[in-house]
């Protein structure tokens, strides 16, 4: 029985240990982007990672999500993010995870979440969504806001 609970510490721990290591890619990643640390930033995502953004148009592969940042991130001011919650959540052979965060921005509260993998031994982001996180007693004003430009999107992605 003693064994049986030293094997089961010893799981807690490691999986405390690995959100501890992905609270930390996180926290600066959004650090980087506050530094406007270019570098930095995009080494903590994947090589095909993908970044989705407010607007229903911002759909960004590494690439073009690196194109679109650039001159942000040139001019010396990125964007500004700083966790107030996140929950991680693994797989059991702790190489897989995702989460969800509440953030505190330039835009106000806003939400992301993301799918992070390991490689090569060092977590990295593989998708992240932000979200602008809108109080349900807000939602009928937000629609009347977007109603016409969302519309317009509508049929141009129908047409597809």
């Amino acid at each position: 029985m003693l064994g049986l609970l030293l094997i089961l510490a010893l799981a807690i721990n490691a999986q405390n240990s690995e959100k501890e290591n992905i609270n930390k890619v996180l926290d600066d990643w959004h650090l980087a982007a506050s530094n406007a640390d270019f570098d930095s930033y995009f080494s903590k995502m994947t090589a095909d990672g993908v970044f989705i953004g407010t607007d229903a148009t911002e759909n960004w592969q590494n690439a073009a999500f690196k194109e679109f940042s650039k001159p942000y991130f040139d001019k010396g001011k990125a964007w500004s993010f700083t966790a107030v919650e996140r929950n991680i959540y693994m797989n059991k052979a702790e190489d897989f995870a995702w989460f969800d965060e509440l953030l505190d921005t330039q835009m106000k509260l806003c939400r992301g979440s993301g799918v992070m993998k390991k490689e090569n031994g060092q977590w990295k982001i593989a998708h992240y969504v932000l979200s602008i996180a809108v109080p349900n007693d807000n939602v009928a004003e937000l629609i009347k806001i977007k109603k016409e430009k969302d519309s317009l999107l509508l049929l141009q992605l129908k047409k597809k």
